[in-house]
């Protein structure tokens, strides 16, 4: 699926549905399952300076792995970028580059908008996924942690 970025952001272009979960190969590596599917939405329109940009919509779980007892976890993706065109870096001031409000992307008549997507939701995934609640794998949940300065405490309470 591709679009002209520039002309998309211009005429105020609208797109939206689903992608099945298993097309997006870069990401399916992080991924304990490929089931599913994520919805999205792009809607065009003009930004600061008359600049083309786009507010990319992506929805949906995604099943990753905890980093720390290396079960799945089930990750609510609910992303919003808002993406504007530029024809090239010498285009931005040091003010637009420090705006975390919106991303820079250079203009393409040919955007691939399943490889932008895919993008941006790597971006938008955590470092290190886990859990609020696990323990490391093959301990036990009520495990007491023994710490190596109780034994110097119970030393002490004896003098």
């Amino acid at each position: 699926m591709l679009i002209d970025s520039l002309a998309f952001g211009q005429e105020g272009g609208s797109l939206q549905g689903e992608l099945q979960v298993a097309t997006l190969t870069r990401l399916l590596d992080l991924l304990t399952a490929s089931a599913g599917c994520l919805t999205y939405r792009l809607e065009g329109g003009v930004g600061n300076r008359n600049r083309p940009q786009v507010l990319l919509q992506v929805d949906g779980v995604l099943s990753l792995r905890c980093q720390r007892c290396l079960e799945a976890l089930e990750y609510r993706l609910d992303l919003r970028s808002l993406l504007e065109f530029v024809d090239g870096d010498g285009d931005l001031t040091q003010e637009e580059l420090e705006d975390d409000s919106r991303d820079f992307l250079p203009a393409q008549k040919d955007l691939d908008v399943v490889a932008l997507i895919e993008d941006e939701i790597l971006l938008a995934l955590p470092t290190v996924p886990r859990h609020d609640d696990c323990v490391l794998p093959g301990a036990a949940h009520d495990e007491a942690i023994l710490s190596p300065f109780s034994v110097l405490a119970g030393l002490q309470s004896r003098s």
